[in-house]
Order: C-alpha cells, then sequence, then structure tokens
C-alpha cells in the first residue's frame, strides 16, 4: 500500500489506510511521524509495530477490537494513546447537507472541538470546513505541532474534515495544519473555537460546556430599553491591566443601578487580534476575548447582569473579517471565505474582507455566530455592526469599483436574504431576543417584518443632526432649529434608537462636553439639556460610557474613563438617574407614540417644545433666561415639575417653576396656557396635577 499522501501530508482519507483493517490478516496501522518505535497493546501484551517509513503496522490472524498503541519518540519519552481511527468521528449527513444548503443555523453543535466520549473513550470530536484543502491535521502539544499526524476525515468528500483524537481534554491548546493546493502548509485556528489563547499567541484551546447558569427567572422588557454602550477593556482598569470578566461585573452592575440603565451594550467581546481594532476585526466568531478571562467569566458577567434584571446586548460584525494570516483569511488556501473578487471582497476605506453572502457554507457560519451568543451566553439582544456595508454593493466605492447585482442595482441581494434570514430564525426560536441593525442610509424596511425584520434600527440622521445643532454657537442656532425638528418626519418610518455611540467621542471629534460651545459651565449646561432632549425625544436610548458623567476628554481604547477627574460629572449622572427613572417609569415617555409639537418654530428666542403625552417639555438652547415664556396646554390644571436641568440637585441656578396653574388662553392651537421661567441652556418638563377634575377635553 501507498503511504505516500501521509507523508507529504495529503491525506484526505486516512481511515482506508490507518486503524483496523481485514485485508489479507487483520493489519492496524499508526502514522507517527515523531515515533522510532511503536508497540499494540493488547491484554496488558506489547506487540513490536513494524516500521514502514514512519506507517507502523501490526498483523494478526485474528480480529483485534480494543487494543492501544505505545510509542517511543526519539528523546526516549514513551505515550501511550487510543487509535483514533478505531473510531468514527461524530457528525451526521444531515448536518452536512444543511451545512451546504446554507440552512444549519446552530452549526457550532457539530463543528469546532466537542469533549465526547464514543465507545466508553473519552476525547474530543473535531470538525472544520476546508473543501479546497488537499488534507486537514489537527496539531497541538499532544502532537509535537507535527502537521500529518492526525489528519482528519474529509466525511463523503463534503469539504467537512472530521477527527474523533481520544485522550484530548479540557485547556488543550490546538490548530489546524491545512495543506492547500499551492504545496503550503498552513497553522490556522478553528472557525469555531470556543475559547482561544490571550493575544499575541493564537491557538485554540478546547473547553467544556458545564456552566451552571441561574437566571431562568430573568425577563426580558423593551418598554424603556436605555442602553449603556460601553468597551469592557477601557472602562475600568485595574492599575493598568483588564479587569477580568468576574470582577467587572459588580462594578457594573453598581454603575448601572446608581445611573439607571436597565441594558448594557458591549462593543464586540468576540476574539480579536488588535485592541486599538476596538473589538471590530473579529477572527474567532464563537469565543470570548481572553483578554478578560475564561468563557465562563463571560457567562458569569452575563449571568450577574441578568440576577439583576439588566438586559445584554453584544456588538456583532458579520460584515467583514481582517487579513490575519492564522484567521478565516485564505482559509484553505482559497477566498474560502470571503468573495474572490476585490470589487466584491475587499473594504476600501477598511483594509477588510468582506464575506461572500452568497456561499452556503458561509451563510451558515454567519447565522449560527449571531445564534451561538444567544443559545450559549443567553444574551437578549444583537447589534449588527456596518449593516450599510452589507446591503450596497457600491459602499465605499466608487464608479466602476463594483460589481451590479444581476438585476443591475447597487444592493447585495445575497446579503440581503441572509440577514433577514437571521432576523427570522432568532424572532422564531428566541422570546424577546432583540436585533439591532447600525444602518445609515434610507433602506426601507429595516425593522419591518416584510423587509429585513431587525427589532431597531440605530437613528443615525437624529444623532448627527442633534450634534450637529449642539455644537453651534448659541447665537446662530435659531438658524440651525431645523436641525432638530427634521427627523420628526421621519421618525415612525422605522423603531428606532437614538445613538450617542462610541464613534462620535474619539477620533478628533472631541467628547460630548467637548462639542458643547462655552465656558465650563455652559458646555455642563449644554450636556445636561443635550441629554434631557435626548431622553425626552421619542426612540429608545443608547449612550456611550463616559458620556453620562460629561467625561472632557475624548474616549480612549488603551486607557480607562476618567473616573478620578468626576467633578460636575456627579451633577450630570444624577440627572441621567432620574431621566432614566422618568424614560422608565413613565408611560408618557417610554411610549414612543406619545409625541405632538407644541412649537417648533420659535426661532427668535431659540426655544422648542412638545407633548409627550400629558408632559410638557420645554428647551431653552441660549444662555438667556426666558421669563413667563408661554406655553399652550391641553389641562385646565395645575403643572408640576418634574425635571428642570437648571435645579440645584443638579448644581444649577436654581430657576424653577414648582407649580404653575394653566389658563383659560389658548395658544399654541391648544385650549389653554401657563407662563413658566425657562433657565439659559435648560430643559423644564411639566405634567398635570388634575385638582378639579376639569381635563379640557
Amino acid at each position: 500500500m501507498d503511504f505516500k499522501c501521509l507523508n507529504d501530508v495529503e491525506c484526505s482519507h486516512p481511515e482506508k489506510i490507518l486503524g483496523p483493517h481485514l485485508e489479507d490478516v487483520y493489519i492496524i496501522r499508526a502514522y507517527i511521524p515523531i515515533a522510532r518505535a511503536a508497540f499494540i497493546l493488547i491484554d496488558n501484551k506489547k506487540y513490536q509495530m513494524i516500521d514502514n517509513g514512519k506507517v507502523f503496522e501490526y498483523r494478526s490472524d485474528n480480529e483485534i477490537n480494543d487494543y492501544k498503541i505505545l510509542y517511543i519518540d526519539d528523546s526516549g519519552y514513551e505515550k501511550t494513546i487510543d487509535d483514533p481511527y478505531r473510531f468514527r468521528p461524530e457528525i451526521s449527513d444531515y448536518d452536512i447537507y444543511l451545512y451546504g444548503t446554507g440552512r444549519l443555523f446552530e452549526a457550532y453543535k457539530t463543528f469546532g472541538a466537542h469533549l465526547k466520549t464514543i465507545k466508553d473513550v473519552s476525547g474530543c470530536n473535531f470538525v472544520v470546513w476546508a473543501p479546497s484543502a488537499l488534507s486537514v491535521s489537527v496539531v497541538g502539544n499532544f502532537n509535537h505541532w507535527t502537521p500529518g499526524m492526525h489528519p482528519m476525515i474529509n466525511v463523503n468528500d463534503s469539504g467537512i474534515w472530521a477527527l474523533f483524537i481520544p485522550g484530548i481534554k479540557e485547556n488543550e491548546v490546538y490548530k489546524f495544519a491545512i495543506k492547500t493546493k499551492n504545496n503550503e502548509i498552513k497553522m490556522k485556528t478553528d472557525p469555531f473555537a470556543f475559547y482561544t489563547e490571550k493575544r499575541p499567541r493564537t491557538g485554540s484551546i478546547v473547553i467544556n460546556d458545564d456552566f451552571h447558569w441561574t437566571d431562568n427567572s430573568f425577563k426580558r422588557s423593551e418598554n424603556a430599553l436605555s442602553i449603556y454602550e460601553m468597551h469592557l477593556g477601557s472602562w475600568k482598569r485595574n492599575n493598568g491591566d483588564y479587569y477580568n470578566y468576574r470582577e467587572i461585573a459588580d462594578m457594573l452592575i453598581d454603575h448601572l443601578k446608581k445611573t439607571g440603565f436597565n441594558c448594557v451594550e458591549i462593543m464586540p467581546v468576540m476574539e480579536h487580534p488588535l485592541d486599538i481594532s476596538w473589538g471590530y476585526q473579529v477572527v474567532n466568531y464563537f469565543a470570548p476575548t481572553s483578554r478578560y478571562g475564561k468563557p465562563d467569566d463571560f457567562k458569569y458577567l452575563v449571568n450577574r447582569l441578568h440576577e439583576n434584571n439588566i438586559m445584554v446586548i453584544l456588538d456583532f460584525v458579520p460584515a467583514h473579517f481582517p487579513d490575519d494570516d492564522y484567521g478565516l483569511y485564505m482559509f484553505d488556501g482559497t477566498h474560502l471565505y470571503d468573495y474572490e473578487d476585490p470589487r466584491m471582497g475587499r473594504t476600501p476605506d477598511w483594509g477588510t474582507n468582506i464575506f461572500d453572502f452568497g456561499r452556503n457554507g458561509i451563510r451558515s457560519f454567519i447565522a449560527s455566530a449571531a445564534v451561538f451568543w444567544i443559545d450559549k451566553y443567553h444574551v437578549d439582544g444583537l447589534r449588527f455592526d456596518a449593516v450599510t456595508s452589507m446591503i450596497y454593493l457600491d459602499f465605499g466605492r466608487k464608479p466602476g469599483e463594483w460589481i451590479p447585482n444581476i438585476n443591475g442595482g447597487n444592493i447585495n441581494l445575497e446579503a440581503v436574504s441572509l440577514l433577514k434570514e437571521i432576523n427570522d430564525y432568532i424572532h422564531n426560536k428566541y422570546y424577546n431576543v432583540i436585533t439591532v441593525a447600525e444602518e445609515s442610509s434610507t433602506y426601507p424596511g429595516i425593522t419591518s417584518e416584510s423587509g429585513l425584520n431587525f427589532n431597531y434600527k440605530w437613528n443615525l440622521g437624529w444623532m448627527h443632526d442633534t450634534l450637529d445643532f449642539f455644537h453651534e454657537d448659541p447665537l446662530y442656532r435659531k438658524y440651525r432649529i431645523n436641525n432638530l425638528t427634521f427627523s420628526v418626519m421621519y421618525m415612525y418610518s422605522e423603531n428606532f434608537i437614538l445613538p450617542v455611540s462610541h464613534d462620535e467621542v474619539v477620533y478628533g471629534k472631541g467628547s460630548l462636553y467637548r462639542k458643547m460651545p462655552g465656558n465650563k459651565n455652559e458646555k455642563i449646561s449644554n450636556v445636561k439639556l443635550f441629554l434631557s432632549y435626548m431622553f425626552s425625544y421619542p426612540g429608545k436610548k443608547l449612550l456611550f460610557m463616559g458620556n453620562e458623567f460629561a467625561q472632557k476628554n475624548e474616549w480612549n481604547v488603551l486607557s480607562q474613563l476618567s473616573w478620578n477627574d468626576l467633578d460636575d460629572g456627579k451633577y450630570v449622572m444624577e440627572l441621567i438617574h432620574d431621566l432614566n427613572n422618568l424614560y422608565k417609569n413613565d408611560f408618557n415617555f417610554y411610549n414612543d407614540k406619545n409625541f405632538s409639537w407644541i412649537d417648533f418654530n420659535d426661532k427668535t428666542n431659540t426655544v422648542i417644545s412638545f407633548n409627550r403625552g400629558n408632559a410638557v417639555c420645554i428647551f431653552n438652547f441660549t444662555p438667556v433666561e426666558r421669563e413667563n415664556y408661554a406655553i399652550g396646554v391641553d389641562y385646565l390644571s395645575r403643572y408640576i415639575e418634574i425635571i428642570n436641568t437648571d435645579s440645584k440637585k443638579y448644581n444649577g441656578g436654581n430657576i424653577l417653576n414648582e407649580s404653575i396653574y394653566a389658563c383659560k388662553y389658548p395658544m399654541h392651537g391648544r385650549r389653554y396656557s401657563i407662563e413658566i421661567d425657562l433657565p439659559p441652556l435648560a430643559a423644564v418638563i411639566m405634567e398635570p396635577e388634575d385638582l378639579n377634575g376639569s381635563s379640557g377635553n
């Protein structure tokens, strides 16, 4: 028999050569290139195996069902192993079929490294997809990282390779050695690795899934979704080092309770090589980064958040992946995971590779990566990054640099159908789990069931327009009021989240505090005014870490937030706490349909006002006090001030309106009116207290 394919690391069907076989006699073969001698152990007896160029053979007239192999390496070290090739790796024909049709949306249950017991023997079942490889073998400390020593089986010639290796235990480090058609051997991380070595090391690690969850009673709620966006590694540092997921848990819970957020959105925790990528250049889509601990540590963090009624959303990056040679790029020597044509497969602005959304194996991979975090880590939602770049074939490209779809248009039909399929699957399988699109175009139906079926879309237009308005000198804001009012024209076209995200406080854009004009006190007043406007406006809320205390410096991923320089920040946090409580507990505010203008055109005073249900919200965008400012109202009642950002409680000038009685003077198309004192650069929110039973209806 020709053993050349083994020695050349090109064997795609080692099961036909290795292990037990009935030929003219019973033969057991083992390929052990690091051995100088090998023996069969049968019933505690040792029998010499014949060395045929590192393929060791033992022949017997009798069938042998139970045996072990002992080999001796060049250093004299002896090791006893079970023969992998007397076991059939565990993968079903149906899973192979579903993966090939792009419909295996829980592929992580099959692919990757799974500890199992087969025929009363414990070990690990490895499965990987590499259809263009000449051979794939598992390498690790257990075989001295020797390519070809544990060749995998190309199951049914499907391009899906599998092997059960007895004796592999938890914490074993491994990679796949892939022989390409260019006769290169690439040492690749497992695309389905559930844990990896800490950077700069890149090995995959076998783990056991036995975490004990205690969050069964946790109930997800979307009525008032107030999201705290954070980057784990730069939120707080432990003398410059990262905190463990477990150490972060209670500190984060305390802060969220103090500020009133009921949901945390964590920037990508999927394993990535570069700190400065913020996690958006993912290599291992199924592994929480080892920067902050082990997978069970991250599960502990999610579990503790749930125990404290805090939802968890993860950033998910299904659009593109980086060039790292140990990762997905040219995985089997071909553009397996990305489009081969750079007009489709390369992002001009980011220098990353776009997934081939039309390839069925990739569809199974991306969908499974999304479902995995919901299933195995109990997360309550996923925020899909860079959805616009997935939808549009010409995203970031000039004419002639992109390929139209089959209809001649610029929509990536394959990406659109995949996003729809993932959302449909998640919403049908998991109760109340939400998906969010970071999408900046006017593509219709992002949050429609007949469209892409996301639950929410980031309202990036609102964010940019509102921040541009606040950046303006108050003297000229009256000319920019349309920046605030325009979004009302489309605010019900999708289900929106109002984001003030990490992208707006980095790369020279300045912190929220720095964006504001004026001196220190005016900047703080503007921040409080902005936050009150945001929490009063229809839409779910998202605020990036540091904004809740008006951090002065913009975000730096390489250091922690300025916790030692709170100064006025503690008053801003007090306001955030009160705004969150109002938003979460007052139907007027968490029901997004409760909105109507009172006056959106007072450019002379640069004041706008609107109703949220019964509540009256008034905003003075100038540093000038407006005394006896008249507002039309619907109720002949006493109006109670529930938020005033100028209050002493928030370190303001304390120009208050403790209670105001409406009069029968119609204004702004309403039957009654009130007069209030509007502090400079301040928000005032009032609600009616019906004293006499008259509502004006």
